[in-house]
């Protein structure tokens, strides 16, 4: 199993295109230690011919033509090795991207009920024809070999969990809906040949239930929003706490870094990078925390072998 970090951004990216922050300031002005991230997004391959996207981010397009792997193949004309793509939600940060894959490439599309729902509450997608690229339940709790359009099987197998979250930022109508743990925002380990990857880009807090599917991956690529809770406001960047929109933060008693720090689990990488997130800024004492902690941060292009 092979995995590509299309994107490592929270939503808006980094720099965001309306943000004066310190850090996008120093994106922008192509500073070493401040690398742009696109949005989260991952793409994986069991034997490095058919991939499957986990997610597909508003900047789909560009992350395509910036991975090689995905390119198309020299023949036939049109073709794309991408058989696959998992939803692990509904926000727009995750399925904008499905409206550049509407030129007729099958692929099989994958995700929880309310996911799909929600795409079929929306005439716009439709142009992601459905009679092509199929729409498929992920049923969750139960192992489910990944398959592309045809249902021919890709080498993956696939479990699908609820992760605490919330519902999409379009569907709250003004008001804190609360938390939502009834599969709104899924988790995904993914399996070959014995090694497992567990992607986890957004999470509002950690249960015991979900620290047992963490358990044990060889890679986890986890919720790295914000550092502190109360982050965007101390930035001046919004009025929202992490816990109101759905993520923990990596730093505090409660935070990732101490409430997965018991776990028995391979490389610990940081995804879903907020534009505010100090540890964006590879000479921040933040990033050297979570170094010392034994995590990394995500950065687009990165290679992961698990």
């Amino acid at each position: 199993m092979r995995a590509i970090i299309l994107g490592a951004g929270a939503g808006g990216g980094f720099p965001q295109w309306n943000s004066a922050g310190p850090g996008c300031r120093r994106a922008r002005a192509g500073d070493p230690a401040a690398l742009p991230r696109t949005q989260a997004s991952l793409a994986v391959t069991a034997d490095g011919a058919r991939w499957v996207l986990l997610n597909a981010a508003p900047d789909l397009r560009a992350q395509l033509e910036s991975t090689p792997a995905l390119h198309p193949r020299p023949a036939p004309l049109r073709n794309s090795p991408i058989a696959a793509v998992v939803l692990t939600g509904a926000e727009v940060d995750t399925i904008a991207g499905l409206l550049t894959l509407r030129e007729g490439h099958p692929f099989a599309l994958y995700a929880a009920p309310a996911a799909l729902e929600t795409l079929a509450a929306n005439p716009i997608f439709l142009a992601v024809n459905p009679a092509t690229v199929p729409r498929r339940t992920l049923p969750l709790d139960e192992p489910l070999a990944l398959a592309d359009a045809a249902g021919t099987p890709l080498g993956l197998v696939l479990q699908a969990f609820a992760v605490p979250g919330k519902v999409p930022l379009f569907q709250e109508q003004g008001q804190d809906p609360g938390r939502a743990d009834n599969g709104e925002t899924i988790g995904l380990r993914l399996s070959a040949a014995g090694r497992s990857l567990v992607f986890i880009p957004g999470c509002a807090a950690m249960t015991p239930a979900l620290a047992a599917r963490i358990e044990g991956a060889d890679c986890l690529f986890f919720d790295g929003t914000l550092w502190r809770d109360d982050e965007m406001i101390r930035a001046g960047a919004g009025p929202k706490t992490g816990a109101r929109m759905g993520h923990m933060s990596i730093d505090g008693e409660a935070g990732t870094i101490a409430a997965l720090a018991g776990l028995r689990i391979g490389r610990r990488i940081l995804i879903h990078l907020n534009n505010t997130n100090p540890v964006l800024l590879a000479d921040s004492p933040e990033r050297a925390a979570v170094t010392a902690a034994g995590w990394e941060v995500a950065a687009d292009g990165m290679e992961i072998v698990p």
